[in-house]
C-alpha cells in the first residue's frame, strides 16, 4: 500500500486522539516519557537529543571487560531506583484503557517493568527487561534481584555508596568507582552475564518485530505516548502503520522523528493527558 502524505496538527484538546480510540481499538509505542515521573530520567531533550552520554552498544559489551565493569557499577547503584519505582498515573490510566477494550497491545521500548507492575496484560517488550539477567554461554535466566546479591557480595565497598538515577536502570558513576568492579561469571556455568535487554546497535529479535506488526495491520491506529522515536527500532513501525493507511498520533513534549508521519501531535504531559483520556465517557468497544 503506497504511503499517503498526513497532514500533522497540534491537538492540544486530544480530541483526535479521543475520536481514534472511539473508533476501535488501537496499538500503543510507550517510550521513557511515560516513566520519568516515576522517578526514571529519559535518555533525549525537547529536540531529541542525548542529554548525555549514548548507552553501552552491545559490541562494546561484549568485547571490553572495562565497559563491562562501567555497566554493572553503574546497574548495581542504579537498580535500587527501577525496584523501588511504582507505575504514574500513565500507566495506570493505559491499563484502564485496555480492560475498555480500546488498546489491543503496548510496544514498549522501555526496560523498567512498569507496565507489568501497573497491571497491563497486553504488552510487548520490545527491548526486553530489566528484570532477567541471562548468561550468554548456557542461556540460562537469573532474576535481576538475585544477580543484585552478587554483585554486592563481589563489591563489598560499594554497597553503601548513592548515585543521581540515570536512564534505564543506571546511575550516575564517578570512573574511580567502577575502575575496579569485579563482575561475577555465570554460576551455572561461567559464563558472561548480561541483562536480557537488547543494546544499543543491537537488533530487536524478529519474532517481536512480527507480532507488532500483525498487532498495527488489525488495529485501528497506532498511538505514541512519550517516545521521540530516534532509535529506528521503533521509529519503524510508524512507518509501518503509514504503509498500511492507519492514522498514528503522539502524545509526547518535544520533538519526533515521525513528525513528518503524524496524523496528529498532543503536546502534553503523558500522565496528565492519558489520565484525562481515561475519564472520558466512552462507548463500550
Amino acid at each position: 500500500m503506497e504511503v499517503t502524505e498526513p497532514k500533522c496538527e497540534t491537538d492540544d484538546t486530544g480530541d483526535q486522539v479521543w475520536r481514534l480510540l472511539e473508533r476501535g481499538s488501537v496499538v500503543v509505542i510507550t517510550g521513557a516519557g511515560l516513566s520519568t515521573s516515576s522517578g526514571i530520567p529519559d535518555y533525549r531533550d525537547r529536540e531529541g537529543n542525548w542529554k548525555g552520554a549514548q548507552p553501552v552498544s552491545h559490541q562494546d559489551f561484549l568485547r571490553l571487560e572495562s565497559i563491562r565493569q562501567r555497566y554493572w557499577a553503574r546497574s548495581f547503584l542504579g537498580w535500587p531506583t527501577v525496584a523501588r519505582a511504582a507505575p504514574g498515573r500513565g500507566h495506570r490510566a493505559l491499563v484502564q484503557l485496555e480492560r475498555a477494550g480500546r488498546i489491543d497491545l503496548i510496544i514498549t521500548q522501555n526496560v523498567d517493568g512498569l507496565h507489568q507492575k501497573a497491571g497491563s496484560a497486553k504488552l510487548l517488550e520490545l527491548h526486553g527487561g530489566l528484570a532477567a539477567v541471562i548468561c550468554l554461554s548456557c542461556r540460562h535466566r537469573h532474576p535481576r534481584a538475585m544477580v543484585q546479591d552478587w554483585l554486592g557480595e563481589a563489591n563489598p565497598g560499594l554497597a553503601g555508596n548513592s548515585a543521581l538515577a540515570a536512564p534505564d536502570g543506571a546511575a550516575r558513576v564517578a570512573a574511580e568507582l567502577y575502575a575496579g568492579f569485579r563482575v561475577p561469571d555465570c554460576p551455572a556455568c561461567g559464563g558472561m552475564l548480561k541483562p536480557d535487554v537488547v543494546f544499543f546497535g543491537d537488533s530487536v529479535p524478529k519474532e517481536r518485530v512480527t507480532s507488532a506488526t500483525a498487532a498495527i495491520a488489525a488495529a485501528a491506529g497506532l498511538l505514541v505516548v512519550g517516545s521521540s522515536l530516534m532509535v529506528y527500532s521503533g521509529f519503524r513501525f510508524v512507518e509501518f502503520a503509514r504503509r498500511e493507511g492507519k492514522p498514528v498520533m503522539a502524545i509526547n513534549l518535544g520533538t519526533t522523528r515521525a513528525d513528518h508521519l503524524l496524523d496528529a501531535k498532543v503536546e502534553q504531559d503523558c500522565d496528565v493527558f492519558l489520565d484525562d483520556l481515561r475519564t472520558r465517557p466512552m462507548p463500550k468497544a
